[in-house]
């Protein structure tokens, strides 16, 4: 049965979409909206947008060139730091060459696996504090989902500062991000970042609001006014690198970028595992047992005894990939397959493509919980939910124990049921639900 069920995904026509079209309706709110059949069958895709030449690679051996062979050649796109800089400015996340190679370095310790073990305590704290919260009766998950996340990232990362779990914080979370895709027009137009909508000006609130609790928060460490932390340590490592005027706006870089991206993908991954598990309520008992299972032998470590929980979600993010898309810009000339690439042009790597290509998956667009179950004669590069290659998300063990230690305390206690709303994908920058998951919850006995 499991087999067959096919989760909602954008339509897609036989023909493929102008490029003019994507300025305009659903395809400016949701980057995987509007893509024809065609382009879940074929190796490479090549558009001229406003100036900007696009390389859409489809198949695993060009990405694994782009990303790793030859990924020196290949940088954060000027495009993305222009929209990204008001918010995480020259962090991890959009730096490069050796400004990236030191963050780097600085951060992987913090996630090493004993790094990650060491906060498993945080990851069931936030699990339990979300479900504290809980009675019998509609919730939107999503929300719930986002707030768990962001408390796993202010204690495990933060010393568990006040200000970054605030229902403040996440309304200007939740508008910095849905003000990318005006954003993201602007730059395409070569404009100003001056927002006119008003969800345009809510995102720009929402960044200046960020920006500003942040370097409080830095401040507050750089100064001695609090506890040691992670930040305190990622502070100190950068002063011994830098003039103290870089360390501190690379200090609030980082906090944001940590912040940012280390509670919105891994939400968006809860969030759609739970929806996937309301629509299969059969193999979410047979979960739900094995995570009473695991955490009747230890909570802490109950990550490492849900085998099937992980397979679970490692289909979830083949099928709903929390970063749908991430670019690239070539520095040097070079020549992919058949096609050249000249210096300045954009290569464009699409995991929700890639992970339903005809080419490399049986059924691709079903759900099915053992694909994973054996990875013999997959490609390494056809599976991306954490990126690839020397920039493979340093965080990607911490969000894997993270989102399996909160499924399995949350499946272990209550029963997730569809509440008759209905869910299709959208977000520019990652994949979220549209207006939330709602979703029916049930005490189990």
């Amino acid at each position: 049965m499991n087999r067959q069920f096919v989760p909602p995904y954008p339509p897609r026509p036989a023909r493929p979409v102008a490029t003019w079209r994507g300025f305009f309706g659903e395809r400016t709110r949701t980057s995987v909206y509007g893509w024809s059949e065609r382009a879940f069958e074929i190796d490479y895709l090549k558009r001229d947008i406003l100036g900007f030449r696009v390389h859409i690679l489809l198949d695993p051996d060009l990405i694994e060139h782009v990303l790793l062979d030859n990924a020196a050649n290949y940088v954060k796109p000027d495009i993305v730091k222009t929209l990204l800089d008001p918010i995480i400015g020259s962090g991890l996340l959009t730096s490069d060459g050796a400004l990236w190679r030191d963050q780097r370095k600085i951060v992987a310790a913090s996630f090493s696996p004993g790094a990650v073990e060491a906060q498993r305590s945080m990851f069931v704290q936030a699990a339990r504090e979300a479900m504290s919260r809980w009675s019998n009766g509609r919730h939107d998950m999503a929300a719930e989902a986002t707030r768990t996340t962001m408390t796993v990232i202010a204690l495990a990362l933060f010393g568990g500062d006040p200000r970054l779990i605030s229902e403040t914080s996440m309304a200007h979370i939740a508008a910095a991000i849905e003000g990318f895709s005006e954003a993201r027009m602007l730059a395409l137009l070569r404009l100003p970042q001056f927002p006119v909508t008003p969800k345009g000006r809510a995102g720009k609130r929402g960044q200046i609001f960020l920006r500003h609790t942040l370097a409080e928060v830095v401040d507050d460490r750089w100064h001695g006014r609090v506890a040691p932390d992670f930040l305190t340590g990622v502070i100190e490592a950068l002063r011994q690198r830098f003039s103290d005027d870089e360390a501190r706006a690379l200090a609030i870089d980082n906090a944001a970028t940590f912040y940012l991206a280390g509670h919105e993908t891994t939400a968006n991954a809860i969030t759609w595992t739970l929806f996937l598990l309301a629509a299969q309520p059969g193999l979410q008992d047979e979960l739900a047992a094995e995570a009473q299972t695991a955490l009747d032998d230890g909570v802490d470590d109950a990550a490492e005894r849900v085998p099937r929980l992980r397979l679970f979600l490692q289909e979830s993010m083949r099928l709903y990939p929390p970063v749908p898309r991430f670019d690239r810009q070539a520095i040097a000339a070079d020549r992919l397959g058949e096609h050249d690439v000249a210096p300045g042009d954009i290569v464009s790597i699409w995991p929700w493509m890639i992970h339903r290509h005809r080419k490399y998956w049986s059924n691709p667009d079903a759900f099915e919980i053992n694909r994973f179950a054996d990875k013999e004669g997959q490609h390494r590069f056809q599976y991306l939910p954490f990126g690839g290659g020397p920039r493979t998300c340093v965080g990607a063990q911490f969000a894997m124990a993270e989102a399996l230690t909160i499924l399995a305390i949350w499946l272990a206690e209550w029963r997730f049921a569809e509440a008759g709303h209905t869910v299709r994908p959208a977000g520019m920058v990652t994949l979220r639900p549209a207006g939330g998951l709602p979703l029916r919850l049930e005490k189990r006995a």
